[in-house]
């Protein structure tokens, strides 16, 4: 099984991790403010010599797209572009939704019954970025920026139980409260990441090195699902 770099920096956590054999063996994190820029490359050669490898014994980099923190995604992806032309290894590119949907999965935190599980990354005020995934993680709808209040996700929650989960939840919790709505408030780990990292290898779904640039989403503006799922 392949050998993958795991970087994930979309939000205020700076985490990394090593996939080897279908397993994280080795993983780096840090919660410190402002710490992307100064520690990501620092963690990967930490790991790397940690297992005695090289950045070419393996075979990806998969670092998380975003929506989130446009410095924290620049220092990701850069990261990730650098070691992948040093050692001449492909770019593999998640969302940052199926981290925190594969990160509820693999926790066993998602209820009985769950019927959507969704991301939500904190943005500013009560915007967030989001999309509804299915309890096995697939996403079923557009990522997109909301303002979240009282009749978001209304139709959602009607169905049976629904996990918020992410670091722009627990913020949202008065807002959406009842009996279905369930809420983590947590970061996305490198950890989660390696399912779609896998899946995308075996895929062969490699960006362009040279031309990839993260998914920022940038605008809030209030809209309704043309799939009628929010």
């Amino acid at each position: 099984m392949p050998r993958i770099i795991l970087i994930e920096t979309s939000t205020s956590l700076c985490s990394t991790a090593l996939l080897s054999d279908g397993k994280v063996v080795c993983s780096r994190e840090s919660g410190e403010p402002r710490a992307h820029a100064s520690m990501t490359a620092v963690f990967v050669k930490e790991m790397l010599d940690a297992q005695g490898l090289k950045a070419s014994d393996c075979d990806a980099v998969c670092v998380s797209k975003g929506p989130g923190s446009y410095t924290g995604l620049r220092v990701g992806v850069s990261t990730a572009k650098g070691l992948c032309f040093g050692a001449g290894i492909p770019l593999i590119a998640v969302s940052t939704m199926e981290v925190l949907a594969r990160q509820a999965i693999e926790s066993g935190a998602v209820p009985e019954g769950c019927r959507y599980i969704i991301p939500m990354v904190d943005a500013r005020r009560m915007e967030v970025y989001t999309a509804p995934c299915s309890p096995e993680g697939q996403l079923l709808d557009e990522i997109r920026p909301m303002v979240v209040g009282p009749e978001s996700f209304a139709a959602l929650r009607s169905e049976g139980p629904v996990l918020f989960i992410g670091d722009g939840a627990e913020k949202c919790r008065e807002a959406l409260s009842g009996e279905n709505s369930h809420f983590i408030q947590t970061c996305p780990r490198a950890e989660a990441m390696a399912v779609p990292a896998l899946e995308a290898f075996a895929q062969k779904k490699f960006e362009d090195t040279a031309y990839f640039e993260p998914f920022y989403l940038k605008q809030f503006v209030a809209t309704i699902s043309r799939k009628n799922l929010f």
